[in-house]
């Protein structure tokens, strides 16, 4: 008798595979690999952090379970943070804190979906949005996008179905990078509002939205508090992605099913890593803000190259927080050109198979660029290295 578990319903992990691929290659001082694969800061928290997490480490209480949806401090912090960014007033119990981002997305699809629920993932979709759906017995439903990567609410009304329990978005987006409109998110929100489902807005990157204030209005319009459902993370903000912290912003109703979840999988969010969020949000605003000025220079320099790019046929198809995702020319799928590069350019960089459903031919065109960790003269590098591949183009010589 043949069994499946819930973790073989799904796909190997896209970053741990990629990170295969260098297995065993050595890269020649003079041209190091340029790894632009994953979206998390290599750098540690900047060093008055540090100091305060080591003083935390002092505490007794740092090292016990503390409450189930987060030290409340934080959780007040970061409601005021809120209420500030987004001009709404947001109350401390409308906050649950998780260990990390990933888990404050499976928490809530917990709380919300039952096996064989559908939830609408626009694509191309942050791949272990689609991994926890998968585990989880949930029917992830497609959602296409545009030419510049945005869902259309028209669109996603055709797709709900009476199993239909929520629609996914992140914003600025992973991995796209695109940042949705408001008015985009406003027509999902009412599409949402008038089907009874709910809209849920992974905000990870917002720190580095290249808008002032708040992206969108959303939790001033009338049905918020049902239908909105906010995630967000601390480690891209404070180089915290070790420790663990992310949130939850929603419906105290919701955070009660929540945290039941939380309770079972992770009983708290690590102590040390919520000292170190508290003593991030009530001291390095500034800090933030010359981060942020930082990324938006690193952006500024993928526009900078890209027509070096473009005359070689590739395409960028969005720009924004730590992403480009750009479309390749060449007459192999992205799976097949993300190994190749490796040892023939020096560049680690994901395909668009692996943010697709399998066999959708958008994902072999195109290659998502996280920029994060380089700085403009290694973006630079990364795009002379790109432009100097002589492969053979789609569509010629009979290619596909």
């Amino acid at each position: 008798m043949t069994h499946s578990s819930s973790t073989q319903s799904t796909f190997v992990p896209p970053v741990p595979e990629a990170k295969r691929w260098i297995a065993g290659i050595t890269f020649p001082p003079e041209r190091p690999l340029i790894n632009v694969s994953q979206a998390a800061p290599i750098d540690p928290p900047p060093a008055p952090l540090r100091r305060a997490m080591a003083e935390a480490l002092e505490k007794p209480e740092t090292h016990l379970y503390g409450p189930v949806l987060g030290l409340p401090a934080l959780r007040e912090a970061l409601a005021a943070n809120w209420s500030a960014h987004y001009g709404a007033p947001v109350a401390p119990e409308r906050v649950a804190i998780t260990a990390g981002c990933n888990q404050a997305f499976a928490a809530t699809l917990s709380a919300i979906c039952g096996n064989g629920d559908e939830v609408l993932l626009p694509v191309p979709w942050y791949f272990n949005h689609k991994m926890w759906l998968d585990m989880q017995g949930v029917t992830t439903v497609p959602l296409p996008t545009d030419e510049q990567l945005l869902p259309d609410a028209d669109t996603a009304r055709a797709l709900i179905t009476e199993r239909t329990q929520a629609i996914v978005l992140v914003s600025p987006n992973n991995p796209g990078g695109v940042e949705y409109p408001a008015e985009t998110l406003n027509a999902l929100f009412d599409l949402a509002v008038e089907k009874g489902l709910k809209l849920i807005v992974d905000e990870t990157y917002k720190d580095f939205d290249s808008r002032s204030g708040a992206p969108h209005d959303l939790l001033n319009r009338k049905g918020a508090d049902e239908t909105l459902v906010q995630l967000y993370s601390f480690s891209k903000a404070y180089r915290l992605t070790g420790h663990r912290v992310g949130a939850i912003i929603a419906d105290p109703a919701l955070l009660q099913e929540i945290e039941k979840f939380q309770d079972t999988v992770a009983i708290c969010a690590p102590q040390l890593g919520q000292h170190a969020a508290l003593w991030g949000l009530e001291n390095l605003s500034h800090w933030l803000a010359g981060e942020r000025d930082e990324i938006l220079n690193r952006r500024a320099a993928i526009a900078d190259n890209m027509p070096k790019l473009e005359e070689k046929g590739w395409v960028l198809k969005g720009l924004g927080a730590y992403f480009a995702y750009l479309e390749h020319p060449f007459a192999m799928s992205s799976d097949e050109l993300g190994p190749k590069l490796v040892p023939e350019a020096g560049v680690l960089v994901l395909p668009g198979t692996m943010f697709t459903p399998a066999g959708d031919a958008t994902g072999a065109r195109h290659l998502r660029i996280a920029y994060a960790n380089v700085n403009r003269s290694g973006i630079e590098e990364l795009f002379d290295r790109l432009a100097a591949l002589d492969w053979p183009l789609a569509g010629s010589d009979g290619a596909a």
